[in-house]
């Protein structure tokens, strides 16, 4: 039995005797031990934060196309946004009006938007296009292992062997759900430890630091014990150390929802707090449903309303929180967010006021120090491929941008964590020294 499947089969996480905010965690990992090895002047206190939009989001009511305002009307009557509601970034470009929090961004400074992001023959499932965007592969590769977690690996070879140690005392990454996601999944064991509501998983019993004392047998059983118990005594050794990121922070922001108003506001919370405190936490994972929109996606006669303006309007509040609170906790300038969907919707709304699985859509990365403007043009709503927008940018060139531009990966290497060459779009303020491909150039509207 392979590693990975007597851990799953076994115990399903094993689980830090705390919680943070109604957050308990879990650790996973794997030997054996290699020292970390960083890319060469990468700075070592950079953070991404990546919010996953589960169903599928809209693009095309999320970012509107002034520019063809008369066909996108004619395409979607049912749902489309008044023209004089749209939230204008520019001349040809609108955001839905319930998303203010995001133009609050974009007029600051702080929020990039990649129109057209998809791949060639994009799947419309929801389960394996989510696979492809967390594993970074085409359409028709099928990986068992994550595009964050390969970074990781790279950057953090050998773990867990050796961790938590002085020069990466923290978890690597830090996801906020029931179960690691594929992204995290390194080519042997994930890299993060997950944060999830404390009652759904057992914790560790009295604190103990390893489960055991006594010299395990040299058998397969015995080696997995040995395992088992490794993971167990980091577990307890990164909940220390979250714990007292969690103990130095408070959360500064005044803008964020009441708590159980915005379950990703929620989340986005705890990780300003722990990234506040002094974790050197490399990357976290937050997520917010409820995209698949087939029906009811506007209210008839109220198109700025409705669940995806609830939407919308939830992730832009929760957006402009966490900016506002990251730069009252004085790490503006190390921290980005990016947004990801599986897919995006239909040019056609159908008749139940929604619309269907679609192909490109936009993704939006705020901070304060992203390339602030709107990278390509707006989709052609004409020119379409079988009733689908045409893809723009590959979403694979915004992960060479993001692991080189702000991680630092070299050119070089970005090849073995994307496992082909893509080009980085220039997405940051200042680009890697490492770059040795000419960037795509952000096209300003």
């Amino acid at each position: 039995m392979k590693r990975r499947d007597f851990l799953r089969r076994a115990i399903p996480a094993t689980m830090l005797p705390f919680g943070i905010n109604g957050f308990s965690l879990a650790a996973y990992g794997r030997p054996p031990f290699r020292e970390p090895v960083l890319a060469d002047g990468a700075p070592p206190d950079r953070v991404l934060v990546l919010i996953q939009l589960n169903g599928g989001n809209d693009g095309i009511n999320t970012l509107i196309p002034l520019d063809q305002y008369a066909t996108y009307y004619d395409l979607r009557s049912n749902i489309a946004i008044p023209e004089d509601r749209v939230l204008r970034l520019t001349d040809r470009t609108g955001l839905h009006p319930a998303a203010s929090g995001l133009k609050t961004l974009y007029d600051g400074g702080k929020l990039c938007i990649v129109q057209g992001v998809s791949y060639p023959n994009p799947n419309l499932s929801h389960f394996r296009a989510t696979d492809i965007w967390l594993t970074a592969s085409d359409y028709n590769q099928y990986l068992s292992n994550g595009w964050m977690g390969r970074y990781l690996d790279f950057e953090f070879q050998g773990y867990p062997g050796g961790y938590p140690n002085e020069e990466m005392p923290d978890p690597l990454a830090i996801q906020i759900a029931s179960v690691a996601s594929i992204g995290f999944q390194g080519p042997s064991q994930s890299m993060a430890v997950t944060l999830q509501d404390p009652n759904t998983f057992y914790r560790l019993v009295s604190g103990s630091t390893s489960g055991g004392e006594d010299e395990v047998p040299q058998t397969p059983a015995g080696r997995e014990l040995a395992y088992i118990r490794q993971i167990g005594d980091q577990s307890v050794r990164y909940a220390a150390r979250v714990k007292a990121a969690a103990d130095r922070a408070k959360n500064r922001s005044s803008l964020y929802p009441a708590a159980g108003r915005n379950a990703l506001a929620d989340q986005l919370k705890v990780v300003a707090r722990l990234i506040g405190g002094g974790l050197k936490t490399r990357m976290y994972l937050v997520s917010m449903g409820g995209f698949d929109n087939h029906s009811n996606q506007a209210v008839s006669g109220e198109t700025t309303t409705g669940t995806h303006a609830t939407l919308l309007g939830n992730l832009a509040a929760a957006a402009l929180a966490f900016q506002d609170d990251i730069e009252l906790l004085g790490a503006g300038h190390r921290v980005i967010a990016m947004t990801f969907s599986e897919f995006g919707r239909r040019v056609v709304s159908n008749g139940s006021l929604g619309t269907d699985h679609g192909t490109a859509a936009p993704m939006f990365l705020f901070g304060g120090m992203v390339r602030p403007g709107i990278a390509g043009s707006n989709p052609s709503l004409t020119d379409l491929t079988s009733g689908n927008l045409k893809t723009q940018y590959d979403y694979r060139t915004v992960y060479a941008a993001v692991l080189n531009q702000w991680f630092g990966v070299p050119a070089v290497d970005l090849d073995a964590v994307l496992l082909k060459e893509f080009q980085p779009l220039e997405l940051m303020q200042r680009a890697s020294m490492f770059q040795r491909r000419r960037p795509v150039e952000i096209v300003p509207e």
